[in-house]
């Protein structure tokens, strides 16, 4: 697809931009992938449902209110008028968006894109030191902040005068006061599709977050392979989840899928086990979409109430552990959609649904993606071996100036940093973060597949894996263990954790250390952040070294 003439006055970005031979190989295989040159995300995400009569429909259903497919049509217009009227905003800016999930929220990012910004979406409990480095890396100039959540955001400007305003919206929201005044119609920027759209910020699962550039027609890419022909919505669907729209899978599960089919969408604010389930009950919701820790939470609560209208859930940011997806089908009798996407590459492309699930597979390759496996040369593997997850197809990683671009784009592929199994039927197996295989006195050891097994015991509630450092060994299994109530912890405990794991999957790969803890440190979305515990576990170990000393 070839790149057309920006709508950009600020080419910030646009030069920081990794040249094209230091990005994976891109392909449209797919006639819904065929975009006009000249497209805008926002205006393309409704222009169907708008068209099709559909403006008196609830697209958008939150906390602080809700808005009509016409509604939010016009909310934005208003926003987008404001922010180059009022903040003087030029098409490429950046602005920075910070908020939770919620109706008002929607609307700005629509407003942003129309008035042709660069959306740099942020979570709500982000303190000012990771909102400080957001703002340097992305240069934004104007920022768009619930007003419960504008503290930390004025502790981080404080630093940065290129951030020259700050609208708040919400209660006595600068913003709504100035949209209030403002026309409902507004000339949307005549943005290239491959104008940058987002600057997507990583969740920090394996250290410092990278900003993750994403063109106009990435936004309906996302919802032309997995939405279109894996989890097919239609209007009469009803969508709700935890994933914060700040983050890419948010973005996809909650506003673009949903809006871009003519459905309607739920957010939730704070997206508790209780709230999900009041919104399924309460909105006839059809279409879940969070993690496997929180499908877990969610089994006592949908044994007592019911599923109602529940039909197709989906499970992403994390591995799915095969118990987790066998519990939610006894219970529900749903099949959870697994998948894995990545902020790299804006959402979901290995996955599988319905009478196509494998359970304890991710899945085959979304249509529009093609995928494999690779060995240490990055070449492509035969299947039935374990190596490299790589990816390509209509979105591709491209890194706001960061020298780690060469780690994640290779030999044309998109590799993901996971390690994999592809079957000879083309079904992707996970095995572990590469980061996260353990040796063991020459075992290679997959710490996902030693928390699956901890998972199917009664006493665990959540668990991680992870190498703990060993003179004799190299390294041992480690499990750091959560557990339900009701169990008491200790050795009794601890033996039989390990002799259930040695009864489950090889005995060679039992935890010889396990844990007990309160919690699991996790980010936003809810991934356990695994160099955490491993980095605690190194400092844990030196500590124990110098005082015997």
């Amino acid at each position: 697809m070839a790149s057309e003439q920006t709508a950009y006055q600020d080419s910030f970005v646009r030069d920081r931009i990794p040249a094209a031979e230091a990005q994976a190989a891109l392909s449209f295989t797919l006639p819904d992938l065929n975009y006009p040159a000249r497209l805008n995300g926002a205006v393309a995400l409704i222009a169907d449902a708008l068209a099709a009569g559909l403006g008196d429909k609830l697209a958008v259903i939150g906390n602080d209110r809700s808005l009509t497919y016409n509604e939010l049509d016009a909310l934005s217009n208003r926003i987008a008028h404001v922010l180059v009227e009022d903040a003087g905003l030029k098409p490429g800016n950046r602005v920075l968006m910070r908020g939770p999930n919620n109706a008002m929220m929607t609307a700005s990012w629509f407003g942003v894109l129309k008035a042709g910004g660069i959306a740099v979406a942020t979570m709500p409990l982000l303190r000012a030191v990771e909102l400080k480095a957001i703002i340097d890396k992305s240069q934004s100039t104007i920022a768009l902040c619930d007003s419960r959540f504008l503290s930390e955001l004025e502790l981080a400007r404080a630093e940065f005068p290129v951030l020259a305003r700050v609208l708040s919206f919400g209660a006595g929201g600068e913003l709504d006061a100035l949209a209030a005044k403002k026309p409902d119609d507004f000339t949307v920027v005549d943005t290239a599709a491959d104008d940058v759209a987002l600057l997507a910020f990583t969740s920090g699962t394996t250290g410092k977050p990278k900003g993750c550039i994403h063109f106009h027609r990435d936004i309906l890419a996302m919802t032309d392979t997995f939405g279109r022909h894996v989890l097919k919505p239609t209007p009469d669907d009803v969508f709700t989840g935890s994933p914060p729209i700040a983050f890419t899978f948010g973005l996809g599960a909650l506003i673009a899928f949903p809006l871009r089919f003519g459905a309607t969408t739920v957010l939730l604010e704070q997206p508790s086990p209780d709230a999900i389930m009041e919104a399924i009950h309460k909105h006839g919701v059809t279409t879940l979409f969070t993690a496997p820790t929180m499908y877990k939470g969610l089994l006592n609560p949908m044994a007592g109430r019911g599923k109602a209208a529940l039909r197709k859930c989906v499970s992403a940011g994390e591995h799915l552990p095969k118990p987790v997806w066998e519990d939610w089908h006894a219970t529900t009798g749903i099949k959870i959609i697994d998948g894995i996407g990545s902020t790299e590459m804006i959402h979901i492309f290995i996955s599988s649904a319905g009478d196509d699930i494998r359970p304890g597979a991710t899945g085959k390759a979304v249509p529009g993606y093609e995928a494999c496996v690779l060995d240490d040369k990055f070449q492509p593997l035969p299947p039935g071996n374990v190596g490299k997850l790589a990816v390509r197809g209509p979105t591709a990683c491209r890194y706001l100036d960061d020298p780690r671009q060469q780690n994640y784009a290779r030999n044309g592929w998109n590799v993901t940093g996971d390690s994999y199994l592809m079957d000879k039927d083309g079904y992707f197996w996970f095995q572990a973060r590469d980061d996260d295989m353990i040796v063991s006195a020459g075992y290679n050891i997959g710490g996902p597949e030693v928390e699956e097994a901890l998972l199917a015991h009664a006493a665990v509630a959540e668990c991680a894996v992870i190498a703990s450092p060993d003179p004799e060994r190299g390294q041992i299994v480690k499990a750091l263990v959560v557990l339900n109530d009701g169990h008491t912890p200790g050795e009794i405990l601890v033996k039989e954790l390990q002799d259930f794991v040695k009864a489950t999957i090889a005995p060679y790969k039992y935890p010889r250390a396990v844990d007990f803890v309160g919690s699991l440190p996790k980010t936003e979305t809810g991934k356990i952040q695994r160099f955490k515990l491993r980095q605690l576990e190194i400092d844990r170990l030196r500590q124990m070294i110098e005082e015997t000393k």
